[in-house]
């Protein structure tokens, strides 16, 4: 990514008295142009890079510019790199270790371990990392992406203007412009069939500020009452903190929450098998009923 590349350079820079091109295209595993257009990157962000010719020539720091080593302390850095190692985690790559080696050039932050591990990595990486790399590249190259998406609605074709990566909610998803609904919409990666990068580019639009809160991606509309046994404490307060439910006079935990639809709420009552009572609405009570039976007579059926 060029901004990864923009800070290794400048870090470079910062270490040494002077560098060729040639040597930094072969570091970055880029094009002796690319490296000249990412120099004149850096000085319009206004960092003095000064170039000379010449047997000695090459590439620097403007004499006199300094940068304060104390703006980040150890800790500090620490965080920045804690950060960049999970992102290895499920890129599939290593770019993210050779930024943290020349972040930490000169110094040892990097040489012991942290005391924080942050794995972004799942059970689906193997098909995560090339869905997010084909996305961030996208992202880059203001490209359309389309893909097959799956939901409760059903199966459908959509085409985005990707903008955002976005780790939320334990799942990583990719928020863009959804040209068949005219809006900003966030798609989970894992219900992502098939994406593919298009050769269209398109115009950055004006797009609000990313702010979606679990109210707003899945609004609860079904309020619901659970009675569930006590052996179920652990699983609410890990999934829904230790205030979603009250203990009753016999000893069990009424559990009230807004679910966003019933295919949800059915697939986490069953996963408690015998712990979990469905009490309200009563017409998915009974909806539920009908669904438990349906299974058991599937499973009595003799000639399987």
């Amino acid at each position: 990514m060029k901004i990864d590349r923009l800070i290794g350079i400048l870090s470079i820079l910062l270490q040494q008295d002077r560098v060729t091109a040639p040597y930094l295209a072969d570091k970055f595993e880029v094009s002796r142009r690319t490296i000249n257009r990412d120099i004149e990157a850096l000085c319009k962000a206004g960092i003095p890079v000064t170039t000379s010719q010449g047997k000695n020539g090459g590439i620097s720091i403007m004499e006199g510019y300094k940068v304060d080593r104390t703006l980040l302390t150890s800790k500090e850095m620490q965080s920045i790199l804690t950060g960049l190692r999970s992102l290895d985690s499920i890129s599939g790559t290593n770019r993210y270790q050779q930024l943290m080696d020349k972040l930490s050039a000169g110094n040892n932050v990097c040489s012991a371990d942290g005391n924080i591990v942050i794995d972004l990595s799942s059970y689906y990486k193997s098909s995560l990392a090339p869905k997010i790399e084909l996305i961030q590249k996208a992202i880059e190259e203001h490209r359309l992406i389309t893909f097959t998406y799956y939901s409760a609605k059903g199966e459908s074709r959509r085409e985005i203007e990707p903008y955002l990566l976005v780790f939320q909610w334990t799942s990583w998803y990719v928020w863009g412009y959804c040209l068949k609904r005219q809006d900003f919409r966030l798609f989970k990666l894992n219900r992502m069939l098939s994406p593919k990068g298009s050769e269209k580019q398109f115009e950055p639009r004006e797009r609000p500020p990313y702010q979606v809160a679990p109210e707003e991606a899945y609004p609860p509309k079904i309020d619901v009452e659970v009675l569930f046994d006590p052996s179920a404490k652990w699983r609410l307060i890990e999934e829904f903190g230790p205030e979603s439910f009250i203990r009753t006079d016999d000893g069990n935990l009424l559990f009230r929450f807004g679910f966003a639809d019933r295919e949800n709420l059915f697939s986490w009552l069953l996963s408690f098998s015998g712990q979990a009572q469905l009490r309200k609405p009563d017409y998915l009570r009974e909806e539920l009923g009908l669904l438990l039976e349906k299974m058991a007579c599937q499973y009595r059926n003799d000639d399987i």
